[in-house]
């Protein structure tokens, strides 16, 4: 099954090897040039829509867990968010003409808590108004940097979940760093039996519908899990983000950044601790 009919069919697909090692090598570079800075911050830090998110681990020391819009500051990321082969991967499923809502990095280090609780990413596309017709306008991709598996912490999903579009999972609590819970899923109406692991090696792009049920637990590995998580939706359904292609061809980021989530960028833009 390709990757287009295996995404209609279940909410998701993998598709394997489309950066080579040493592009990889080369991310991961500038994955760890990004998480160094967060580190060096000591806590939360926005620029705009760049944003490093730092929190203390439990030794007290700064954990870094993710990093949204690094491709404002690293010419090596942005690069790959426009990368042509995003174009070829997504073009047959929501057109050539992309917004990029997301672009952030998410590291889960060995040992520490880098728990995601079950959740649909619909939940946060905010306001309701400035996304439409959000199941098949928008698709959300991760680039594996390091071997994704049940140990690291990989992704976990509900196949077919889409289907039944918003659901009422529970919103009480912050999806970063809680747990998953099958009772979550029994009060949505989901067989926790259904759940799969979405295991990919460096190199492997995932890509998931907006209304997907999904999750991950913690990394008990003993390297790093980076993932680099960039979002697009049909331009022509979307009131924010910043343009990624048109007609196929990627658009450069533009002297200044637009609104994406960050409610306050035009109120507050400068650079401040959090």
């Amino acid at each position: 099954m390709d990757h287009v009919a295996q995404y209609h069919e279940h909410g998701y697909a993998i598709v394997r090897g489309v950066f080579s090692p040493d592009e990889i090598a080369r991310i991961g570079g500038a994955v760890d040039a990004v998480h160094a800075e967060g580190i060096a911050h000591g806590r939360s830090f926005r620029h705009g829509n760049l944003f490093y998110n730092v929190r203390p681990a439990d030794d007290g020391t700064p954990l870094v867990p993710m990093v949204q819009w690094p491709s404002y500051h690293s010419a090596v990321l942005n690069a790959v968010r426009l990368d042509p082969r995003w174009v070829d991967l997504l073009s047959p499923l929501i057109g050539g003409d992309l917004k990029q809502i997301i672009n952030q990095l998410h590291w889960k280090a060995p040992g520490s808590k880098g728990d995601f609780a079950w959740h649909q990413d619909s939940r946060f596309r905010k306001p309701d108004d400035a996304y439409r017709n959000l199941g098949s306008s928008y698709i959300q991709t991760g680039l594996a940097i390091d071997p994704h598996t049940r140990a690291s912490g990989a992704m976990r999903m509900i196949p077919n979940s889409h289907r039944a579009g918003p659901l009422a999972l529970d919103t009480s609590t912050e999806v970063l760093g809680n747990e998953m819970s099958d009772d979550a899923l029994l009060a949505a109406g989901i067989d926790p039996a259904a759940v799969i692991d979405l295991e990919m090696e460096p190199g492997d792009i995932a890509m998931w519908s907006p209304y997907l049920v999904h999750g991950s637990g913690r990394n008990t590995a003993d390297h790093q899990r980076r993932l680099y998580i960039n979002g697009y939706v049909s331009a022509a359904d979307c009131d924010r983000g910043e343009w990624a292609f048109r007609d196929g061809q990627p658009v450069p980021l533009g002297p200044e950044p637009v609104l994406v989530h960050y409610e306050a960028l035009h109120e507050n833009p400068e650079p401040h601790y959090v």
